[in-house]
Parts: structure tokens; sequence; C-alpha cells
């Protein structure tokens, strides 16, 4: 089988979608030819030139091929509220005309799958509605849209949810349930195949090699939604009775910058956080090793509550360190407190502090938290797992 990934994004990219579709692409590729179609867009000062196989370290096991598009980002530029959604339609519009070109010679039997739903109902002009695949990440505010998307999965092969919240959602809006598979995300087995003893990895990193350091990694926004790195700001200030140190991975800077600040503000020892920044994605694993515990601390928002299959809770899991995280439907239905992680209320600084001096006052309770966790993680959440479920679920659905 012919495996056609459509995504209009750029690549490489700094976020998470991009290390989550070229992870996937390369487990897809186990089961069919998978070709992977990235826009060809302006891409952000750091990652120009930058090839996507070294940023990600991933194997050479699928295609590569950019879409080209029209696109006006550096002309938008901070008047985004005035052309950005111009600028959005034509860059769309650009991408699925191209498409319609570069995949006019593809195999009768191939079969399209896309996180993004405009693709794939443009796509419905000219390919089997059958063979189009959407996986689900989210679902718009609108009723009407909401609508329009539930709609399209009944039209087309079946959509691939990310949550168990998400297909309910779908189903509440006519979908029929054996239309829709619940996968969620998951991590890369090889990708933690060589973790770094924790001592190696401070030293390479330049870190206090006794410290005791709780950690995020990833983006700090999401969808312009912060993730609660404040509120573990605050917890860590209230537990200032123990000598905690804050570990931030990932960016923007500007908003590391903010939360140094917000540290500094509270009276922390500067010398006690340490921010790396965005590093490459294939460096992550070296930076987790680094860790003590492992935070999530999202709010309370409808995205993380019932959307979000945040990559990050996977390679925690996989890391070997013990998991520290809000107390979300999503994030419950991976983790169970007191077994795989701690989950406390989301947004709530006091319920951190007291579950970060519970961590740091019981080894044993790290160990078996963390050791619990990487058990489960690779007993069920492998994207070469995930994968298989994924074309299961397909071929089921295109057959006959």
């Amino acid at each position: 089988m012919d495996l056609h990934y459509l995504g209009n994004i750029r690549l490489p990219t700094e976020k998470a979608h991009g290390l989550q579709i070229v992870q996937n692409c390369e487990a897809l590729a186990a089961h069919a030819a998978v070709t992977l179609y990235p826009a060809r867009r302006h891409q952000a000062p750091a990652l120009r030139g930058v090839d996507p196989w070294d940023h990600y370290g991933v194997a050479h096991s699928f295609d590569i091929r950019y879409v080209p598009t029209i696109d006006l980002v550096l002309l938008t530029r901070g008047r985004e509220n005035l052309f950005g959604r111009a600028n959005f339609r034509l860059q769309t519009t650009t991408y699925t005309l191209s498409l319609r070109v570069m995949l006019r010679g593809a195999a009768p039997d191939a079969v399209y799958y896309s996180r993004q739903p405009l693709v794939l109902e443009a796509l419905r002009r000219f390919k089997p509605a059958r063979r189009l695949f959407w996986e689900v990440h989210s679902l718009p505010d609108s009723p009407h849209k909401r609508q329009a998307m539930a709609d399209l999965v009944c039209h087309i092969g079946g959509a691939v949810a990310v949550t168990d919240h998400l297909a309910e959602r779908l189903v509440e809006l006519g979908v029929p349930r054996d239309r829709l598979l619940v996968a969620p995300d998951g991590f890369r087995e090889a990708r933690f195949a060589g973790m770094l003893p924790q001592a190696e990895a401070r030293a390479a990193l330049d870190l206090p090699p006794e410290a005791f350091i709780v950690g995020y990694m990833g983006r700090l926004h999401t969808l312009n939604m912060g993730k609660g790195v404040d509120d573990l700001v605050s917890a860590l200030a209230l537990a200032a009775d123990r000598p905690l140190h804050l570990m931030l991975v990932g960016g923007p800077q500007d908003m590391a910058d903010a939360y140094r600040r917000q540290w500094i503000g509270l009276g922390l020892p500067p010398e006690r956080f340490h921010s790396l920044g965005q590093v490459p994605s294939a460096e992550v694993p070296r930076a987790l090793a680094a860790f003590d515990v492992a935070a999530m601390p999202f709010p309370w928002t409808e995205h993380f509550a019932y959307y979000a299959s945040p990559i990050k809770l996977f390679e925690y899991m996989a890391s070997g360190r013990a998991i520290l995280a809000t107390d979300l439907p999503s994030t419950a239905a991976i983790v169970a407190d007191g077994e795989t992680a701690l989950l406390v209320p989301p947004s709530d600084p006091a319920a951190l502090a007291a579950a970060i001096t519970r961590l740091y006052d019981d080894a044993g309770l790290r160990a078996r938290l963390a050791d619990n966790a990487r058990k489960l993680v690779y007993e069920r959440y492998t994207w070469a797992a995930r994968a298989a479920t994924i074309m299961a679920f397909i071929a089921a659905q295109t057959e006959g």
C-alpha cells in the first residue's frame, strides 16, 4: 500500500506536531510505502537549511516531497489580525492545488492521511473518499464547524482520534463508532535506547551533579495558552525549604526569560534556574536524563483536559523519571495517581509544592513511579504499536 501523509506544515518546525508527524511516518513505513508532503514555506531563522532527518533523528524509511505554496507570512507579520486569515486561506489553497498536481499519478489504491480536515475536504473532489483518513487532534469551537468535521468523517474512510473524548464528541455529532479509532500518541523506542546515566547527562549539560532538578520539556505555550510553568515556579517557591532546581527545555526564549524573572522575583536563587532553550529533537533524551522529576503542570482548558495527547508525557514515561502532572482527563487516561505518576489539581501551586516535597523526600516513591511508568509505556504506547493499530484500521475500512 502507498500511504501519502499530507501535512501542511513547515518542516522541520520547533513545534511538537512536526516530531509527531515525522516519527509516525517512520513507524507507518514498516507497513506501507510512505511519502510525507510538508509545505514549502518561509522557515524560522534557526531552522533554515536544517536537515529534517538529522533534526528529528529518524531513519530514511519514508520519502519527503515538499509542496509549493504561496506564503506571505513575512508580509503579514505584525498585522496578523488584518491579513493573517487571508494568508492562511491563500497558503492552504495553493497547498491543495499543488497537491492535486503532485498526486495525479498516485496508485488507485493509495491511502491519504492527514491531521488537517481542510486538506482532506479538498482531496474529496479528486480522490476516492473512502481512502481518506483524518487524525483528529482537536475540534473547532464553533458548533457549525464541529458538525462539518463530523460530516466529513461520515463521508471519508474514517478518523483516528488521539483521545477518547474526541471520539465521543464525534459520535455525539452523528459519526458511527465503527468509523473511529482511538489511538493516543506515543514515543520512539530507539530514541530512548541509549539513555545516559544522570551524572553523565548533567556533566554534558554543565549542571550541578548533586542538584535535585524538577524539569519541564517542550514548548512553553500552545495555541496562545500557557502550560502552567508559572504555577510550577510558584510551587517551587512554596517548597523553598528544599534545595530545588528548575530546568526548562524549550522555548520561546522570551517566555523562558519571563519565568526566570518570576523565579528571581520570588526570592529564589538565580543559580538554581536552568534554561536550555529550544534544543534539537534528537538531544531531548539527554536533557530528560538530567531530571529528577518531570513535570507537566497544564492548567484546565478544554484543549488540555480533553484533546491533548502530549508526546512529552510518553517521553517522560520512557525516560525513567518520576512524573508530576495535573489531574486532567486526558492525562488520567494514560497514567494513574500513585502508580505511574503523582497527579494534582490544575492551577494549584500549593498542591504542586506538596507533591514536589513528597517526591524530594521519598526516593523509593520516585523510583517506583518511574519504573511503573516506563514499563507501561513500553507495553502500550510505542509508535510502532500505534502504527500497526492504525494500519489495521485502515485496511478494515478500505477492504472490499
